[in-house]
């Protein structure tokens, strides 16, 4: 549907979207159509199953026909051919893929769905590299600027039986970060409640530690490199998956993530950002989880990137006294440029 197209779309429910409801489908299927349209569409009878009005908690079945009347403004979720080469990249991250799932390698800076004024995601782009695929959802998020695994779901029945083992708490996650100063190794676990606050940072909401209104969160941590007193490389398994969860409980410990612009410190940043460093030092490295068609234990696994390599190579070589050395002679020559 273009933006003045003037048809009305018949489209046949297959099993891939059978059980899903009406305005979450709708959602998915109109480009940027506010979720206040699609209540009021479904409630004035503009959208018609079979004939027959229905309520916005309506779940479709197989064989359904879903008549869409034309919405002037609304695009359906194609995408334009100039962002072509934006989004050609997707096809080259792809790690793994059979006909239930793929996993992507997902790099830091790139959001997993559109919104808030980013023109695509990773979801977006993928519906669009593959107009005949019937179905691609995300199985889980991840914030955009930690890089790793992605999951992404080509069957329905892929997508409840992968959400029922994130809800249960059988998916496991495994996170590299590098966080600011030395981590004590005793230190392995975090349970601190967290809350969403409704004050918006860069149109994201801020997650704080409240023992009142918060939720139980925990996260395990092991030490696995130490960089003298500049830096620390930790495995992180949370076991609940709260928003913002490790990097609000490693600012809790004391060790915000090294590049974390929103819980960070800012000073520690900089420095590293001096090295040329300017990124969120937080990795999805592992994702362990039944697979939906074997039934069988499954894990897929997301390399680091090359910025992250460089920066561990870059911790390695350096001691702390070649360390603070080499930034008094970088903040010598900034002030001569003055």
């Amino acid at each position: 549907m273009k933006e003045h197209d003037i048809r009305i779309h018949f489209i046949r429910i297959s099993s891939n979207f059978s059980g899903q409801r009406i305005d979450n489908f709708l959602y998915t299927y109109l480009k940027v159509a506010p979720k206040s349209m699609i209540y009021r569409i479904i409630r004035i009878g503009a959208i018609r199953v079979n004939k027959k009005r229905i309520k916005f908690q309506y779940k479709l079945q197989i064989g359904d026909l879903l008549r869409i009347p034309p919405i002037r403004g609304i695009k359906i979720n194609r995408f334009n051919k100039k962002y072509t080469e934006e989004i050609a990249f997707l096809q080259n991250i792809i790690i793994y893929e059979d006909d239930y799932l793929l996993a992507l390698n997902k790099p830091t800076g790139v959001a997993a769905h559109g919104g808030s004024g980013l023109k695509f995601g990773v979801i977006e782009g993928l519906r669009a590299l593959r107009p005949k695929t019937q179905f691609l959802e995300l199985v889980h998020r991840l914030d955009r600027e930690t890089s790793g695994v992605l999951l992404v779901a080509k069957k329905r029945t892929a997508l409840v039986y992968l959400h029922e083992q994130l809800r249960l708490q059988n998916m496991k996650k495994e996170y590299l970060a590098l966080v600011h100063g030395r981590w004590d190794a005793n230190l392995q676990i975090v349970s601190a409640p967290l809350f969403k606050k409704n004050t918006l940072l860069n149109s994201s909401r801020v997650v704080c530690i409240d023992s009142e209104k918060g939720k139980f969160s925990t996260t395990h941590f092991q030490v696995k490199e130490h960089f003298d007193s500049v830096a620390t490389l930790l495995t992180i398994k949370p076991i609940t998956g709260r928003t913002h969860q490790i990097r609000v409980h490693t600012q809790y410990a004391s060790h915000p993530i090294v590049g974390d612009n929103r819980y960070g410190n800012y000073q520690s940043n900089t420095r590293f950002k001096r090295f040329g460093f300017n990124r969120l030092f937080l990795h999805a490295s592992i994702l362990r989880f039944i697979h939906p068609n074997t039934k069988k234990d499954f894990y897929i696994h997301a390399p680091l990137s090359q910025s992250f390599h460089n920066c561990l190579f870059f911790l390695r070589n350096l001691s702390i006294k070649s360390y603070d050395c080499l930034l008094e002679n970088i903040i010598k020559n900034i002030d001569n440029l003055k």
